[in-house]
């Protein structure tokens, strides 16, 4: 399985903490953030990852390098401003036919990434996007689920929220159009609009370090840096 993470972000909700540093490489428990992500999915079946490096992104590419100590193979490609799901498009000459995208700053110990890909292959819409029913309750709700299906996104009255990670194939981005900007909200919208957005429901909550509140939320759970 092929794993793309979005971490070109200039991550101001962070501060001074992201004023020289990425946030993939923020330390958690002595290691960075994106090396904790990559501890999870080693667990399953991955064995290429494509980071998609923005401002300060040479700090992640001295870090990890072909990701060979790390046990995976890693290639990048160039964020360039474009938002997630346009850095995903212009990363597509890496992309497999079908591949998984996670949030740069998402950490999910409760995916099951080999049951998500086999439930995504014994479906016909274009993605399957994990999903929690939140009722606001760590973030802002934004997914509507209905019949195992993403009916919108985005909506105030939501009660799901996107988990953090989506399988999809690669003609999904054929909609993405090249060299502009396209956030993940929109390309939601526009693949729940045709049909074409499965659900996956998680039970359990997911972490993220996207603010303060979050990041020291995951500290407290991976054990505090002395």
């Amino acid at each position: 399985m092929q794993m793309v993470i979005p971490c070109g972000g200039l991550a101001t909700r962070l501060g001074k903490l992201t004023k020289n540093k990425p946030k993939s490489l923020i330390d958690i428990q002595g290691k960075p953030f994106l090396e904790r992500q990559l501890e999870l999915i080693k667990n399953y079946d991955f064995d290429e990852l494509i980071l998609c490096i923005g401002c300060l992104g040479d700090q992640i590419k001295q870090y990890f390098q072909d990701g060979k100590k790390f046990g995976i193979s890693i290639k990048y490609s160039r964020d360039d401003g474009l938002g997630p799901i346009g850095a995903i498009k212009q990363a597509e000459p890496f992309l497999r036919p079908s591949f998984f995208m996670m949030y740069g700053d998402s950490y999910l110990p409760a995916v099951n990434f080999n049951e998500m890909y086999n439930r995504f292959g014994n479906q016909e819409k274009l993605a399957l996007m994990a999903v929690w029913h939140n009722n606001n309750a760590i973030d802002t709700s934004n997914i509507n689920v209905k019949h195992g299906a993403v009916i919108s996104a985005g909506d105030f009255d939501s009660d799901y929220i996107d988990y953090g990670t989506t399988v999809m194939h690669k003609k999904a981005l054929q909609y993405v159009p090249p060299n502009q900007p396209f956030s993940t909200e929109s390309f939601w919208k526009l693949l729940s609009s045709k049909h074409e957005l499965a659900a996956y429901e998680i039970t359990e909550r997911f972490y993220h370090i996207g603010n303060p509140e979050r990041l020291n939320e995951l500290r407290g759970l991976l054990g505090r840096t002395p």
